[in-house]
């Protein structure tokens, strides 16, 4: 089935149509929700993903359970609070906000399996670095300079 090119106009401009965003499928009750619900969950999986590290395959005991819930909160705490802070922050600091928590994160558990300080620092790094990269190019395509959404 052929169609038809658009026609230009008299001056020879092309006619650029807005592109429309995406429908919201969810209400705003359900991202509220979600805002508190993923950290949380994350954190849960964090958690038991340090205690398991942690214990090295032996016997589960107490103290590995209380650390596996320690380290929820604070992974869901943090998260949480860069969540929050993230978004009002320039397009550079965003990216650079949450690859410090990439790389703090990755590299507590990476520690975990008696690697050394040297070696998760470089391993954490490395992980930063990726997530900064990735998350500044995100940014830098889909915000102004100030941090507004661009189209």
């Amino acid at each position: 089935m052929a169609h038809a090119a658009p026609a230009s106009s008299a001056s020879g401009a092309r006619h650029t149509a807005r592109t429309p965003r995406p429908s919201d499928v969810f209400d705003a009750r359900t991202h509220a929700v979600a805002q508190l619900a993923v950290p949380v969950l994350g954190g849960l999986v964090y958690g038991l993903w340090a205690a398991a590290i942690n214990r090295g395959g032996g016997p589960i005991t107490g103290w590995n359970v209380l650390f596996g819930f320690v380290s929820a909160i604070v992974f869901a705490a943090v998260c949480v609070g860069v969540l929050r802070v993230a978004p009002m922050m320039r397009r550079e600091l965003h990216a650079v906000l949450w690859a410090v928590f990439a790389g703090v994160a990755f590299g507590f558990i990476y520690s975990q399996a008696d690697h050394s300080v040297l070696r998760s620092t470089m391993m954490s790094l490395a992980v930063a670095f990726g997530v900064f990269a990735v998350n500044f190019y995100r940014y830098y395509t889909h915000e102004d300079g100030a941090g507004h959404p661009v189209g």
